[in-house]
């Protein structure tokens, strides 16, 4: 069982940065994929980011360039730095394991908010 917690959200400014983390038990966090997801009020949850065991990055196309994920193995801890923020950045933010290395995320965080004002 693998338990993540995010932190970090809060209200910004459009054009501003924030960065967000995500701290995760075990000792086989190495070994996991991590992902970023997102929800914005009223719509479905979507891909952000992920980062692979060898530190490969993938980013939705509205992102790149603007966000960059990371993680510290050493401190069971994965981030996502995001600048240039848009109010259409709003939203809930979650990170996500995949064990298996297989695209399927086994183990989800319960989200931290964040909030871009126009």
């Amino acid at each position: 069982q693998v338990q993540l917690v995010e932190s970090g959200g809060g209200l910004v400014q459009a054009g501003g940065s924030l960065t967000l983390s995500c701290a995760a038990s075990g000792r086989t966090f190495s070994l996991y994929a991590m992902g970023w997801f997102r929800q914005a009020p009223g719509k479905e949850r979507e891909f952000v980011a992920d980062i692979g065991t060898g530190g490969s990055t993938y980013y939705r196309e509205s992102v790149k360039g603007r966000f960059t994920i990371s993680r510290d193995n050493a401190k069971n801890t994965v981030y996502l730095q995001m600048s240039s923020l848009k109010p259409e950045d709003t939203a809930d933010y979650y990170c996500a394991a995949d064990r298996d290395y297989n695209g399927k995320y086994n183990y989800w965080g319960r989200g931290t908010q964040v909030t871009v004002s126009s």
